[in-house]
Order: C-alpha cells, then structure tokens, then sequence
C-alpha cells in the first residue's frame, strides 16, 4: 500500500524535512504547497500581471495557490496540518477543514500549548501529534502495523 501524503501549514520550521526523512523507507509520497515565501506570495502577479493594489496582490496569489492546495489535499490519503508556536496559520486552519469535508484522515501537528485554541480542529482529525516523529510512527503503523520500537 502507498500512502499519498500532503504536508500542509507553517513553513517557517523543518518539520517537513523531519518527517520526509524520518519516512524515508517507507512507501510513502509527500506533497505540500511552495514553502518559498516570496514565491508563494508572488505567484499570482508573476504568472498573471502586476496589481498597484496589495490587496489583488495578495488575491491573485492566494487563488493560484489554492489550485496547488485543492489538488494536493484532494489526491492525499493523509493531511498532515501543522500549526507552529509563533505563527498564525490561518490557512492551515483553511486546509484542514477542506480535508474534512473531503473526508480525508487528518493528522494535526501543534505544540501542546495550543491545544485549547485548536480543539475544533483537532475533533476533525484522527490524531494530534506534538512532534514530526509521532506522525512518521503513525504514517508506519498504518502501512505495516507496526509499533515503535522503544
């Protein structure tokens, strides 16, 4: 079994990076939006022209971005969502509950801090993980059944 997996939420950590390695040998494939900052926010005018408004701007880049995200989320078996300490990811909150409506297992990754402020996205998910190694465990248990050994 193959697990299609999309990495969604906070780009400013290496907890992508965490559990791509950490699922190395496992049948897993990861995909996730563009975590280049300016690209991501530059996309719309780059592709499709310039805005003298921030606001287009801001627009035409969060549409074209949406296309990447829809199709990700929709093609994914697994959404991981993470949500950092010292960022606000409001469209992490986006992704994950257009996961939910899709139906797809999600995944939560938050530092326990936030727990009270993320409740009504951790009852969409099937599991809240506090660390990268605990989704990787996870994305393991449900292709082999195995148990981490410790």
């Amino acid at each position: 079994m193959t697990l299609k997996v999309y990495l969604s939420g906070e780009i400013h950590t290496d907890w992508r990076e965490r559990i791509v390695d950490g699922a190395a040998e496992l049948d897993v494939t990861f995909q996730g939006p563009v975590t280049d900052h300016a690209a991501s926010d530059d996309c719309g005018v780059a592709i499709l022209g310039a805005e003298d408004n921030k606001y287009w701007h801001d627009h035409k880049g969060a549409m074209v971005n949406a296309i990447r995200t829809r199709k990700g989320i929709e093609d994914a078996d697994v959404v991981v969502v993470r949500f950092g300490d010292k960022y606000k990811q409001w469209n992490a909150a986006f992704d994950a509950g257009y996961a939910a409506a899709l139906g797809k297992s999600i995944i939560v990754l938050n530092p326990p801090e936030h727990q009270h402020a993320l409740k009504e996205v951790h009852a969409a998910a099937l599991a809240v993980a506090e660390e990268p190694q605990q989704v990787v465990e996870i994305l393991r248990y449900v292709l082999s059944g195995a148990l981490p050994q410790r």
